[in-house]
């Protein structure tokens, strides 16, 4: 069965591989007993596939009225299936709330940005352009343990410590690990492709920059596996150096 039979339309929900190689999941319902269901149909089709995989949970197909989201358990629902939970997509303020009480990223929704057509006079008084929000640089200097998930929005993230398995690192920007790195490490998440990763130690179950990655399966055949290593895009390809 091929990957395009997998990713197939949904009375509940659609799974779609998105530009950026992380699998966007489309609510069009928020019954989550019968996407566990569903979900559950899937695995069994390919187990495979659905081990760890990185996902952006997309709610801006929702109908209207369809009422509170417990954006939480939505997320254990996919957890269990294999699916981590990287963003949320949408548009709806309650939804965006709860994404940042979980410090979970939230990407616009899709399709054409709608832009008001103002009159002449009230562009000539916006002619000097808003400088950007400074982000200061996220510093974690305690271990990163397994389940533990830390996002660093519109800067770089620092980890002094080790990173354990089952832990991700999210950031716009780079992310410097100074210890172990095992868990999952995801630089520019928002399609920087300048982003870098390094590594005092690369151990990593998955590596990801702008959305190339690499999994552990990958990253265990590097000659550079376990020591000190920097990643970067060249293109769209995923390059491993040493430090």
């Amino acid at each position: 069965m091929s990957q395009a039979d997998l990713l197939d339309q949904d009375p509940v929900f659609q799974l779609k591989g998105s530009m950026l190689a992380i699998t966007v999941l489309e609510l069009t319902h928020n019954d989550l007993e019968r996407l566990d269901r569903q979900l559950a149909e899937k695995v069994a089709q390919a187990p495979a596939f659905f081990q760890n995989i990185p996902l952006v949970l997309a709610l801006d197909k929702l109908p209207e009225g369809e009422g509170a989201l417990d954006l939480a358990r939505l997320m254990e629902t996919c957890r269990r299936h294999g699916l981590r939970t990287q963003a949320l997509r949408t548009g709806r303020e309650e939804d965006i709330n709860a994404a940042n009480e979980l410090d979970l990223p939230v990407l616009p929704p899709s399709g054409v940005r709608e832009r008001l057509i103002e009159p002449a006079e009230t562009r000539k008084k916006e002619e000097k352009p808003v400088e950007p929000e400074f982000k200061p640089t996220r510093m974690i200097t305690t271990p990163v343990r397994g389940g533990q998930q830390i996002y660093a929005q519109g800067g770089d993230l620092i980890v002094t410590a080790a990173v354990s398995a089952g832990a991700e690192l999210l950031a716009d920007g780079n992310i410097h690990v100074y210890g172990p790195m095992r868990g999952r490490a995801l630089a520019g998440v928002k399609g920087n492709t300048k982003a870098r990763i390094f590594c005092q130690q690369m151990g990593a179950e998955m590596l990801s920059v702008a959305g190339q990655y690499k999994t552990a399966e990958d990253l265990r055949r590097d000659p550079l596996w376990g020591q000190s290593v920097q990643v970067a895009l060249t293109g769209d390809v995923l390059n491993i150096t040493r430090l």
